[in-house]
């Protein structure tokens, strides 16, 4: 079995100075991990966070300072990692770590935030469509792929407490539930809500601004999605709100890889 896990930490040297990142990668013991929003650089860590004991590390960092970046920790080393889709717009931002395993392609990606204004919706949408051109990509080559990572955006009203206030807030526009409408139309399976169809209260973010997380006022915002040639190995997928540290918390998928070569 592989477990896998995703967690925006809004600031990997915030969470770690917090005592709980290192503390949670000890017993949780992900396989492999995709992190978003790691505002830093890998210099500016150290050994112990940057390399943890048994893990390999790749990171794609903003260039601008304290902004965005990704970051993958895996037991399990990579044939190629690269980092970003090959777009400076998006890559200069950090935002896509593109790992390939042999026998599949996992990707950690930190979509963009539409912004309060909707200024950076047209930015956002254009990653989303850039984003899926690069998946469809790699599926026409034969290539089972998993992708995970902050979406920034609510697919259902079951996804969110509260849908009718928020119908023209970013993270929950028709244009951006509409991307992923046409993910799933793809093939695509959201691993979650393929188990989970009918299970409410199941969020991903919680804002701070508000102290949401204790009313659990939140948004579904993290996402495993996998390509359908591994849908039948998809053994089990959670949500782990009662890990702190982040306005996120992480999400998990297992995979049941026996009988690979």
């Amino acid at each position: 079995m592989l477990h896998l896990y995703s967690w925006n930490v809004n600031g990997l040297r915030a969470v770690h100075r917090k005592g709980i990142f290192l503390e949670w990668l000890a017993a949780a013991q992900p396989d492999i991990l995709g992190i978003q929003e790691t505002k830093c650089h890998p210099d500016q860590l150290d050994d112990a966070l940057r390399a943890p004991p048994g893990y390999h590390t790749y990171w794609a960092s903003s260039a601008r300072p304290g902004y965005s970046g990704v970051a993958l920790y895996t037991r399990r080393e990579p044939v190629t990692v690269a980092a970003g889709l090959g777009i400076d717009a998006y890559d200069l931002e950090g935002r896509t770590l593109v790992a390939d395993f042999g026998d599949f392609v996992f990707i950690t990606a930190y979509f963009p935030n539409g912004s309060r204004d909707h200024s950076r919706v047209p930015f956002k949408m254009q990653y989303n469509a850039d984003f899926l051109d690069y998946i469809d990509a790699l599926r026409a080559a034969g290539r089972p792929l998993i992708f995970c990572g902050d979406v920034n955006t609510s697919h259902q009203e079951i996804d969110l407490a509260r849908p009718r206030q928020n119908r023209h807030t970013t993270g929950f526009l028709s244009i951006e539930r509409e991307w992923i409408d046409r993910v799933v139309a793809g093939g695509y399976v959201d691993t979650f809500r393929a188990r989970y169809p009918d299970t409410a209260g199941a969020y991903t973010w919680w804002s701070q601004v508000t102290g949401s997380r204790d009313k659990n006022v939140g948004w579904r915002l993290d996402y495993f999605f996998v390509s359908p040639d591994l849908w039948p190995r998809v053994a089990g997928a959670a949500i782990h709100p009662e890990v702190m540290g982040s306005d996120h918390c992480p999400v998990s998928l297992i995979l049941d890889m026996d009988g690979e070569e």
